[in-house]
């Protein structure tokens, strides 16, 4: 199948109907209440609250749960078909399937990349706090936010703080109980918040 490139973002006007790919894992896929295979609890996913917030959004879900980000990257390409904005997240399964962290920035750096080779603007999201892996994951988790920071900076995309919108303030690197589910995903209270607070289209 071809692809159709842009050699340059277009601006966005504020009237517009706007298509925002979601390409990611179960964060962006809305675990646990809703299943992008099967449905579910709508309000079970940020996209959902993006667009309560922005009626100009339109959110095309390509999360799946489970997946690394060599995963995810495979199906950049199709996700994109028509997009007016990437939104790229990804990385907890590679912490949690024991992948390099080095190798998971690599992988987002690329999905980065090839956004705005398809002319799109980019938005990066950074990993959850992670309940049920804590303590032990915590320092990857802060290093591949580094790095995802540093993609963010160095590429010029804006960097979504998932992490920081649902980090318990009294117990760091935890999100806040009501803010999750199950201790690896966020509740729907915690998905309203990403959705939200935490994002924002680029500019």
């Amino acid at each position: 199948m071809a692809y159709r490139s842009r050699s340059r973002s277009r601006r966005i006007h504020a009237a517009e109907l706007i298509i925002v790919v979601a390409l990611g894992d179960s964060i962006s896929e809305g675990s646990p209440g809703y299943d992008s295979r099967k449905g579910g609890d709508e309000t079970s996913q940020w996209e959902h609250w993006a667009a309560q917030a922005d009626t100009r959004l339109e959110f095309r879900n390509c999360g799946i749960h489970g997946q690394r980000t060599d995963e995810i990257m495979e199906r950049l390409d199709e996700c994109a078909v028509g997009a007016d904005v990437l939104v790229v997240q990804g990385g907890i399964n590679d912490i949690a399937q024991g992948r390099p962290v080095a190798d998971a920035a690599k992988n987002l750096r690329a999905m980065v990349r090839r956004g705005k080779e398809l002319g799109l603007p980019v938005l990066l999201v950074d990993l959850l706090p992670w309940n049920n892996g804590w303590p032990d994951a915590e320092p990857k988790i802060r290093r591949l936010n580094e790095l995802i920071s540093e993609i963010g900076s160095s590429e010029d995309v804006t960097l979504l703080p998932f992490h920081d919108t649902l980090e318990d303030p009294d117990r760091p690197g935890r999100m806040r109980e009501e803010w999750t589910s199950d201790g690896s995903h966020p509740s729907v209270e915690g998905y309203r918040r990403l959705g939200e607070l935490a994002f924002r289209l680029p500019g």
